[in-house]
C-alpha cells in the first residue's frame, strides 16, 4: 500500500513542481540532453551514484508527462571518480555529446577542475554536494549553481558546536589537503581564532589514501587537544577515528558532509559511535521528499543514500528552468534559475546571484546506535 501511495504521490509532486507542455517544438534538436557527472566508481561512489538515480527518476517522470517543451529528456552519465584530473576528461566527453545542462560534479576539487570547460561552452552546471565556497563566491563560474550550502556555513556550525555546545577549548584541526577538506579546515581555523574562546593547538594535513595515520594521532595526543575538527572524506576519517580510539583518545571528533555517510559507519564500525558530522538539514518531513524517497525504494529496492534529495531537487530545478526559459538558451536558463521558484524535496527554492540556493543550510548529526541522528 505504501509503495503504491509513494508512486502516486511522486507523480503528483513532480507534476506540481514542473509544468510541461505537450507541444512547443522550439528546438532544432530532437532531445534535451541532460548530463550527470560525478563519482560513480571507487571509494566515493556512494556519494555519486544516488545522484544518478535521482536524475533517472526525475527524467523518467518528466518523459512520462511528454518531456520538457515537447522534447524527450536524454540522460548522459559520465564517471569522474571524484578526481580532478579525470573530471576534465569527463566534462570534455559530456560537452562533445552536446549536453544542454549538467547535474554534478560531486566533489569540490573535481567540480572546480571541470567548471571552466562548461563555462567556455556556456553550459549550466548544478552540483548537489560541492561545498567549496569559492565555487560560487569567487565569481569565476557564473555558470555554476548548487543545492547545498557552502563550507563557510558548514565550518561555522562545526566551530560553534564544538565551542559553545561541547565547551571545547583546545582543538586539533585536520584536513586531507584537497580543495574541499582544506578549504573547510581553513574556515574552521579562522572562525576559532576570531571567536577568541578556544585555540587551535594543531593544524595538520594528512595524505589521502594512506594506510597508517598513527603519526597525526600521536600529534593530537601530544597537543592535548580536547576535540578534533576534520575536513575531508570518510576513507581518511574512518581510519583516523579508529586509530584514535585504539589509542584510547576518546575526545569528540567533528567532521563534515564528506563523512556523514553510511559508508563511514560501516568502515569505522563500533569506533564510529559518537562521531559528529554536519550534513544537509533533514527535510524528510517534506511530502516531496517522502515521495522521492519512497519512489527510490520502489524502483531500486533500497534507501537512496547521500545527497539524493539535493540531487533530486537540482534535477527538478534544472528542468523547471528550461521549461520556464522556453529554450535551452544559457542566458534564459540563468535568469529562470534566479527568478523562478520551484517546489523541491528541499523546499521551495530559487538561486541567488552567486548561484547558491536560498534557504538551504546544514544541521549537526551524531552517530548513535549505528546510524546518523540529527541533533535538535
Amino acid at each position: 500500500m505504501m509503495k503504491r501511495f509513494g508512486k502516486l504521490l511522486l507523480a503528483t509532486a513532480i507534476s506540481a513542481a514542473m509544468v510541461f507542455t505537450a507541444s512547443g517544438n522550439v528546438f532544432a534538436e530532437d532531445t534535451i540532453r541532460f548530463g550527470v557527472a560525478g563519482a560513480h566508481s571507487g571509494d566515493l561512489a556512494s556519494y555519486g551514484l544516488p545522484t544518478v538515480k535521482a536524475a533517472e527518476m526525475v527524467i523518467e517522470a518528466a518523459n512520462a508527462k511528454g518531456g520538457v517543451l515537447g522534447k524527450k529528456v536524454e540522460l548522459l552519465v559520465e564517471d569522474d571518480v571524484c578526481k580532478p584530473e579525470v573530471a576534465t576528461n569527463t566534462a570534455t566527453k559530456l560537452t562533445s555529446q552536446g549536453v544542454h545542462v549538467v547535474l554534478g560534479h560531486i566533489c569540490s576539487g573535481a567540480t572546480k577542475s571541470a567548471l571552466g570547460i562548461y563555462k567556455d561552452k556556456k553550459i549550466i552546471t548544478m552540483s548537489p554536494s560541492a561545498t567549496n565556497p569559492a565555487l560560487t563566491q569567487s565569481g569565476d563560474y557564473p555558470n555554476f549553481y548548487r543545492t547545498i550550502a557552502p563550507d563557510d556555513a558548514q565550518a561555522h556550525l562545526e566551530v560553534d558546536f564544538a565551542i559553545n555546545t561541547l565547551g571545547l577549548k583546545k582543538l586539533a584541526v585536520l584536513h586531507d589537503k584537497g580543495d574541499y577538506g582544506k578549504g573547510l579546515a581553513e574556515f574552521a581555523k579562522q572562525f576559532i581564532k576570531d571567536g577568541g574562546k578556544a585555540e587551535v593547538v594543531l593544524y595538520e594535513g594528512v595524505t589521502p589514501g594512506a594506510v597508517d595515520y598513527s603519526a597525526v594521532v600521536q600529534k593530537i595526543k601530544r597537543a592535548k587537544a580536547d576535540g578534533v575538527i576534520f575536513g575531508g572524506y570518510h576513507p581518511e576519517a574512518s581510519k583516523i577515528v579508529m586509530q584514535m580510539r585504539k589509542k584510547k583518545i576518546k575526545i569528540p571528533f567533528i567532521s563534515d558532509d564528506g563523512v556523514k555517510d553510511d559508508t563511514f559507519i560501516k568502515v569505522a564500525g563500533k569506533y564510529a559511535e559518537g562521531v559528529y558530522a554536519t550534513g544537509p538539514r533533514d527535510t524528510t518531513g517534506n511530502p516531496l521528499a517522502q515521495a522521492a524517497i519512497e519512489g527510490h525504494k520502489t524502483k531500486y529496492g533500497k534507501e537512496p543514500g547521500a545527497f539524493f534529495l539535493n540531487a533530486y531537487s537540482a534535477a527538478l530545478a534544472l528542468l523547471n528552468a528550461i521549461e520556464k526559459a522556453g529554450s535551452t538558451n544559457y542566458d534564459a536558463i540563468s535568469k529562470a534559475l534566479r527568478t523562478e521558484f520551484v517546489e523541491t524535496p528541499l523546499g521551495k527554492i530559487r538561486f541567488d546571484d552567486r548561484g547558491d540556493a536560498i534557504g538551504i543550510g546544514f544541521s549537526m548529526y551524531q552517530v548513535k546506535d549505528g546510524q546518523y541522528a540529527e541533533l535538535k
